[in-house]
C-alpha cells in the first residue's frame, strides 16, 4: 500500500514538473465518522488529465478507500481503483462547463480476513465545472449510468442509472 501511494506521488510530481498547457490535476477527499457504530471511513481520489481540444479531454482517476469498523466485528476494508476516461464538454460559457466522463474502471478491495474481490465498471458520469479563476475550477460529478460488477463503491451489481446522493463527487481541479 505504501509503495502504491509513493508511486502515485512520484507520478503526480513528474507530471507537475513537466506541466504544459492543457494538463489538469484534480481530485477529492472524503472523511466520515459514524459514532453509532464507531466507524471511520476515508477516501482519496486524485485525477490527472490532458485537454485535447476545447471539447475533448482524456484522463485517469486513481482511488484509495478505507472503511474501518471498530465495534464487535473489527472488520476493515481497503480498496484501490484505476479509472481512465474520455471527457466530452458539451456546453461552456465564461464560468460554467457541463461535461460527460465516459470510461471504465477496475478495482480491487479486500476485507480483513477475507479474499480480495476484483471488479469493474463501464459507463458515463455527467459533471459540472465552475471556474473559480484562470487555473482553479470547482468540479462535481452527479450520478452514474452504466454497468458495474463487484466495483469497490459497493453499489449492487448490474446496470442502470443512479442519481442519488451516493453518486455525487465534489472536488477541485487545477489547470496548467
Amino acid at each position: 500500500m505504501r509503495k502504491l501511494f509513493l508511486l502515485v506521488v512520484i507520478v503526480m510530481a513528474a507530471i507537475t514538473a513537466s506541466a504544459q498547457e492543457g494538463i489538469y490535476l484534480g481530485g477529492g477527499i472524503s472523511l466520515w465518522r459514524n459514532n453509532d457504530v464507531d466507524k471511520t471511513s476515508f477516501s482519496i481520489t486524485p485525477d490527472v488529465g490532458y485537454n485535447l481540444s476545447e471539447k475533448w479531454a482524456v484522463g485517469v482517476e486513481l482511488a484509495y478507500t478505507h472503511k474501518g469498523y471498530d465495534e464487535d466485528y473489527k472488520v476493515s476494508t481497503n480498496a484501490f481503483a484505476l479509472a481512465p476516461y474520455a471527457r466530452y464538454s458539451f456546453y461552456e460559457n465564461k464560468i460554467v462547463r457541463l461535461f460527460l466522463d465516459m470510461g471504465f474502471g477496475f478495482s480491487t478491495y479486500k476485507a480483513k480476513h477475507a479474499d480480495s474481490v476484483n471488479g469493474f465498471e463501464i459507463g458515463v458520469k455527467p459533471g459540472l465545472a465552475v471556474k473559480l479563476n484562470d487555473n482553479f475550477s470547482f468540479i462535481t460529478k452527479v450520478g452514474f449510468a452504466g454497468y458495474r460488477d463487484d466495483y469497490y463503491r459497493g453499489e449492487e451489481n448490474g446496470f442502470g442509472v443512479g442519481l442519488d446522493g451516493e453518486n455525487i463527487s465534489i472536488g477541485i481541479e487545477y489547470e496548467f
